[in-house]
């Protein structure tokens, strides 16, 4: 099996196994009418943890190594890279009309498109990034090797690990409020599911593209590490305290940087 093959199965057994995490957390909606706002907080918290770990232990510092192993200053595509994704997501963030749960005015340029439609939008947004992470980090693993393509790969699937366990209650985050907007269950569920689906689908583009992109990994793994932190300031951490209870996003968010850390480390 050539790299590319490699990498293939790899970013799609890793990017499927989140987006059926996500297709499982849509699920809920079968059992509970609506998400109760203590158990809310909780899963933004730990996904705001999850993601901020990962941006640094699986993005952010593969990205220096291999740009040092390149010849250049580490920071230099680490710094820029991070920014740009930053800048991409802020753009789209934008212009791409979405609505954030408990929100009653969407976001982005104005258009006709309903209240459901924008709910998944918003939440699809921030899954560009989390599948670019885990296709690049898979074809990392496949384009190296010795010790170094072995550390790669426990990163990769740690990442994976990570991203899956968040998207377990991102998932029930979607078809919840859809169906406290009169969405059937199962439109809801299924809406829900596909919400995750842009991950499996930008996971696989990275690993077609990692011939060409080979010599800017480093600027796209801090590209992605930069977008995911947006997310996270953005609105993660934000929505994580509105209201009462506001101490048990924080706690959320300890608990998911310290899972996603151990993670990292030990499959690293």
């Amino acid at each position: 099996m050539d790299n590319v093959s490699q990498a293939l199965t790899w970013a799609a057994l890793g990017c499927g196994f989140t987006w059926l995490m996500t297709t499982a957390g849509s699920a809920v909606v079968f059992f509970f009418k609506s998400e109760r706002k203590l158990m809310h907080h909780i899963f933004l918290g730990f996904a705001a943890g999850v993601m901020v770990a990962a941006s640094v232990w699986s993005l952010l510092n593969p990205a220096i190594e291999q740009a040092e192993d390149m010849g250049f200053h580490g920071w230099v595509p680490a710094a820029s890279g991070f920014l740009l994704g930053v800048g991409f997501l802020m753009a789209l963030d934008t212009l791409l009309p979405h609505l954030h749960a408990g929100a009653k005015e969407p976001e982005g340029i104005r258009s006709t498109w309903k209240r459901t439609t924008l709910l998944v939008s918003a939440v699809t947004l921030h899954n560009i990034p989390e599948g670019m992470s885990v296709g690049l980090l898979f074809a990392m693993a496949a384009q190296t090797t010795g010790a170094a393509g072995e550390a790669y790969l426990g990163m990769a699937v740690a990442l994976a690990l990570g991203i899956g366990l968040q998207n377990f209650p991102e998932g029930a985050a979607v078809s919840l409020p859809l169906a406290r907007e009169g969405m059937s269950r199962r439109r809801a569920f299924a809406a829900g599911s596909l919400s995750g689906i842009v991950e499996p689908i930008f996971g696989v583009l990275v690993v077609l593209m990692s011939g060409w992109i080979a010599p800017v990994m480093p600027w796209l793994l801090s590209f992605a590490a930069g977008a995911m932190i947006y997310v996270v300031v953005e609105e993660l951490i934000p929505e994580a305290h509105l209201g009462e209870h506001s101490n048990v996003g924080t706690l959320g968010f300890i608990v998911g940087f310290v899972v996603m850390m151990v993670l990292d480390v030990a499959l690293g």
